[in-house]
């Protein structure tokens, strides 16, 4: 069981949670002290132990479904050899499934497809979990074509097993079946009627899937099945490329991510109690001693908030960084004594009014693409354009207490850079970084031009994820 608890513990690190030595050591105790006969509760004990996050929790779901995918008794004997598991077993997808799996798990079902259809119907209709799992087991026999040895995740065999099952015409089939039953009339019994059905489905589909799990568990090693199914955590997903459901758990991993920068950042800041050294009470403490040891004096601190103006590029895929961007970086702006937004395609405009008043970023963040006056030719990005606007209409403003932050991938289309304007900014300020939420190896390819700036910059910094970002972030501040 340790040797099976520290493989999980290393999927884990590898997949982004942090997972320290002595939470590994309060998680070996714990399973001593419970019944690991029961699944959930190993589940429950693990979690509370190891994951300090709540957007964690689905990375270490999904990865404890494949290391612990078989009974916890059945786990160890397999472990030290003592021999094949009981085909009894309560475990998720064991039962009924040893007659049918066959070597490789891909033997054909003892069932015809009519049968198949009956039991799955019965086992839906009256709730019944263990035939329901023996119904998985066959279906995964006959529909899922498994291949020992094949390096897939499963997700091919899952739909190959649920396209054969027919599911809409099964849901159909337990919506008219719910009705019948009788409920309330009209239409809340049809909607009764349908989450019901739908939520039978939906245990279907999970028995499938764990059995499917389980099979290429057997076959390839749960450390070899984490690894192709491991999926990155929020902070770690590349913003210029996610998916619907990833912007999803970005904007939900946004709000507490600012507000634990920004305590953190307070906390850092109020610590900081020593200022520069006072030359004069350091000579004066050290003329008893004739200077020896040199004891230093230090005048009061007094931590001076930097001012942040940002410019960001709001054209294409990389909107979405730079609205990420803006709303962390507002989201903290009591650690910055001002903080002013612009954003540009070709043309440029100031934000900053939108963020006032607001006690949400995201809801400025969201008026942006309609209020902003940001097109002035073809709607098409110009970096040396916007930058020269901005230089006309506010260099003025830029002092050496100010930091520049500029939001983009520099890819220009074309038009002419005007790295000089960049230089004359960067001249002015205090320092002047850009973000490029680009991989490093795609700069100054095609209409790329960041060499022509990177010169004039204090640093580039490639800034693909929310962990990036933060991390820059909380070193600017």
């Amino acid at each position: 069981m340790r040797r099976v608890l520290g493989e999980f513990v290393g999927e884990l690190r590898e997949a982004g949670i942090p997972v320290s030595l002595s939470e590994h050591v309060d998680a070996a105790r714990c399973i001593g002290l419970i019944d690991l006969g029961n699944r959930e509760l190993l589940r429950a004990a693990l979690a509370a132990t190891l994951v300090k996050d709540g957007d964690h929790l689905e990375t270490f779901h999904r990865a404890f479904d494949i290391f612990f995918s078989l009974r916890v008794a059945d786990l160890d004997s397999r472990l030290e050899g003592d021999g094949a598991a009981d085909p009894d077993t309560d475990a998720p997808g064991a039962a009924g499934s040893g007659a049918s799996r066959g070597a490789g798990g891909g033997a054909g079902s003892r069932l015809s497809a009519d049968e198949l259809a009956s039991l799955l119907w019965r086992a839906l209709r009256d709730g019944d979990s263990t035939m329901l799992r023996r119904g998985a087991a066959d279906a995964v026999s006959r529909y899922a074509g498994i291949e020992p040895g094949r390096p897939v995740g499963g997700t091919y065999y899952l739909y190959r097993t649920l396209r054969n099952l027919e599911l809409e015409a099964l849901e159909e089939r337990l919506t008219q079946w719910g009705r019948d039953r009788g409920g309330p009339p009209g239409a809340l019994g049809e909607r009764l009627a349908r989450d019901d059905a739908r939520a039978r489905i939906a245990r279907l589909r999970e028995a499938v899937e764990r059995e499917i799990r389980q099979r290429l568990v057997e076959d390839r090693g749960a450390p070899t099945l984490a690894r192709s199914v491991r999926r990155p955590l929020p902070e770690d997903v590349d913003v210029m490329h996610a998916n619907r459901e990833e912007m999803a758990q970005l904007q939900r991993a946004l709000r507490p991510l600012s507000r634990k920068l920004a305590t953190r950042l307070a906390r850092r800041r109020r610590r900081r109690h020593r200022g520069p050294v006072d030359l004069r009470r350091t000579v004066a403490r050290s003329l008893s001693t004739g200077g020896v040891p040199l004891d230093l004096r230090f005048k009061p601190p007094r931590p001076a908030k930097p001012e942040i103006i940002v410019i960001a590029d709001i054209s294409g895929s990389v909107a979405s960084f730079a609205r990420f961007t803006l709303h962390l970086v507002h989201a903290i702006s009591s650690q910055f004594s001002t903080v002013r937004s612009f954003v540009f395609v070709d043309g440029l405009d100031e934000v900053t009014r939108l963020f006032e008043g607001v006690d949400d970023p995201a809801d400025a963040v969201a008026r942006i693409n309609a209020d902003a006056d940001v097109i002035a030719v073809d709607g098409h990005s110009d970096y040396g354009r916007a930058l020269s606007t901005f230089h006309d209409r506010y260099a003025r403003d830029v002092t050496r207490r100010a930091t520049i932050l500029i939001l983009g991938d520099a890819r220009n289309n074309y038009h002419q850079a005007r790295p000089e304007v960049l230089a004359d900014l960067a001249a002015r300020a205090r320092s002047l970084y850009w973000l490029n939420p680009e991989p490093r190896s795609y700069w100054d390819s095609g209409d790329s031009v960041i060499a022509q700036y990177a010169p004039y910059c204090d640093a580039v910094i490639e800034c693909r994820t929310l962990r990036q970002l933060e991390a820059f972030v909380g070193e600017l501040a």
